[in-house]
């Protein structure tokens, strides 16, 4: 095998030995803040990652007058009682932002802990939807791509970035 082919897979193995790592101390974070939250109500929370054909990601402001406020997020929302993940996401992107969206595909979920809530986040990446953005609450909308060029992110949503980027340096490298 050429040297700089190893010296290649040494650094990728570098990274997500690295990698591993930030993640098994945010999991040790997020346990601890999970036995030492005050509430008990786990928020089920729905969430949509619309990513267009050339890679760009939308990315909405929250409304005034809600927790965190003009800080930026993937579009999305809580689910009521019965309804699945994807049922929750079509509900919420309709109300949200006016769009109607097909097969959201289920891609990761994560426990958060925010001082107002403990949230757990069902992220579903979207491919395909219906009709024309509207701002429905009033907020802002973005379509970027890593990096991000908007501020302040939520920080239940940095997590989703880094992934997003952790795939586009998968897909670039061929690996």
């Amino acid at each position: 095998m050429d040297v700089w082919r190893i010296n290649f897979l040494e650094t990728i193995q570098a990274e997500n030995n690295l990698n591993r790592n930030r993640y098994e101390s945010t999991v040790s974070i997020l346990n601890k803040d999970l036995k030492s939250s005050q509430s008990s109500d786990l928020i089920e929370v729905a969430v949509g990652i619309l990513i267009r054909h050339n890679g760009d990601f939308l990315m909405t402001s929250r409304p005034l007058g809600k927790e965190y406020q003009n800080y930026w997020e993937f579009p999305g929302g809580k689910l009521e009682n019965g309804e699945t993940v994807a049922q929750a996401l079509r509900r919420e992107l309709i109300e949200e932002i006016g769009l109607a969206i097909e097969s959201p595909q289920p891609w990761r979920s994560e426990i958060f802990s925010y001082p107002h809530a403990l949230v757990r986040l069902h992220f579903c990446k979207v491919w395909q939807w219906q009709g024309d953005l509207q701002m429905r609450e009033e907020q802002s909308y973005s379509w970027e791509r890593i990096p991000v060029g908007v501020s302040p992110i939520l920080p239940g949503t940095l997590p989703v970035l880094e992934w997003l980027d952790q795939e586009r340096k998968s897909n670039l490298s061929g690996f």
